[in-house]
């Protein structure tokens, strides 16, 4: 529970689907965490003790992740010049291999500290040992959506890692913690790695529980030949062994045909869009405007950070933006106003999820104040809305975020995370890594 808070600015942005810009702005927090206003400082209600922060920048949601691989911070930089494929067999998989338990708890606990001090809020995981996963995000204080990762390799077993992930929903529920800052759901790796019954099985589980499903599809343009070869592609076998009709969002998809697109968009399944991932590996340009103009939603993820190799989503708004236009040879083909919904609201509808990604009563209290003390921003603030949407994401991106708020409870201040201490983080990671070059 926090108190009654509320948060005074010049400029709020609350991811309407208009992407409209509200100025002196306030956004109140209720007891419970959630929001209960958001609009003109003249209109907001009366309100007895209640404690008033003043900020002097832009009021924004917290931005969602919705696609990472975030322990792997202690793996960032390994295999680094390599292609999808080399880097997953030659260098990360058997790096993972060496993991404990607390490795992967130390690795989560850093990428959820990185992410929060860049405005990052809810992150969807996709990675092994949940619990350490979520227990670390628990401690930053950040907001997780955790599909349990289930593949099939002389390590893992596919059954058992699936038996898992349902027990611990069907113990715990989809949600839980404070301020429901827990979501589980499911991760298949995807159609390569995984036999086509799995497929299934993990499919109906996550329908009879109202369960996410996130998985990689059509990720490099070799990866899954033999699939294509028998069904045509990925998404058509996912249709043919029943994947559709929950919840589904498809990591990547670089690769899809016209038909693929439409089957997507008859299906209601989402796309995680990656762009910076896929230009690293040299995997590829996904089809953004197309996937857009078919209604599908879309959400910006960083994959992991030993394959992008940070977690600043604030670039992946940049580059689904630049790639857009380099790709369809169109400067207007996606706008900075699409792309921050794409982090925000967009990203809270590739999840099925109505209480984060915009600043709505009744949502979440996920909130990113940036200060604007900063050459991006010497222009001023009464600049045009389009202007100064343009100026926070293409000039100032990450840098300038100063306080962040989950479910209403401060966890950044001026920049660094109030509840872990982020050299220490630092250095158990440090710790790790060297054990894995050793």
């Amino acid at each position: 529970m926090s108190e009654v808070r509320r948060l005074h600015a010049p400029v709020a942005l609350p991811a309407d689907p208009d992407c409209s810009v509200l100025r002196d702005a306030a956004v109140d927090i209720g007891p419970a965490g959630r929001i209960s206003y958001c609009g003109p400082m003249s209109a907001a209600p009366t309100l007895e003790e209640v404690a008033v922060t003043e900020c002097t920048g832009i009021l924004l949601p917290g931005l969602i992740n919705a696609h990472a691989h975030s322990p792997m911070t202690v793996m960032r930089g390994m295999g680094g010049e390599l292609p999808l494929l080399r880097w997953l067999h030659e260098v990360i998989w058997p790096a993972e291999a060496q993991l404990r338990p607390e490795d992967i708890r130390a690795g989560m606990l850093l990428g959820s500290v990185e992410m929060l001090g860049r405005g990052v809020t809810t992150s969807v995981e996709m990675y092994f040992e949940g619990e350490q996963v979520a227990d670390a995000v628990l401690e930053s204080g950040g907001r997780l959506v955790l599909t349990s990762a289930i593949i099939q390799t002389p390590v893992y077993d596919w059954r058992k890692l699936l038996s898992e992930a349902s027990a611990w929903i069907d113990a715990d529920g989809v949600r839980f913690g404070p301020g429901d800052r827990i979501e589980l759901g499911y991760g298949p790796h995807s159609a390569y790695t995984l036999p086509v019954e799995a497929l299934e099985q993990i499919g109906e589980a996550a329908r009879s529980r109202g369960a996410l499903i996130t998985t990689h599809v059509a990720e490099a343009a070799g990866e899954d030949a033999k699939q294509r070869e028998e069904y045509g592609s990925v998404p058509r076998l996912l249709a043919s062994h029943g994947f559709y009709g929950g919840r589904v969002l498809l990591a990547h998809a670089v690769h899809l045909s016209d038909a693929d697109i439409a089957l997507l968009a008859g299906n209601n399944v989402s796309v995680a869009h990656c762009p910076g991932s896929n230009a690293k590996l040299a995997s590829g340009i996904a089809r953004l405007t197309d996937l857009r103009s078919a209604g599908i939603p879309i959400g910006l993820g960083t994959d992991g950070p030993a394959s992008n190799d940070d977690l600043d989503l604030w670039e992946e708004l940049q580059l689904s933006a630049m790639l857009a236009r380099l790709s369809t040879s169109d400067a207007m083909a996606v706008t900075g106003a699409d792309a921050l919904l794409m982090a925000t609201r967009g990203a809270a509808d590739s999840l099925g999820r109505t209480d984060i990604g915009a600043l709505e009563p009744g949502r979440w209290a996920d909130i990113v104040h940036v200060n604007v003390d900063d050459p991006a921003f010497a222009t001023g603030l009464d600049v045009p809305d389009e202007q100064l949407i343009a100026n926070l994401v293409w000039a100032a991106g990450s840098r300038r975020v100063s306080d962040v708020w989950v479910a209403g409870e401060p966890v950044v201040a001026d920049g660094e995370t109030t509840r872990v201490d982020r050299r220490k983080a630092q250095a158990e990671v440090a710790a790790v890594a060297a054990r894995l070059r050793a």
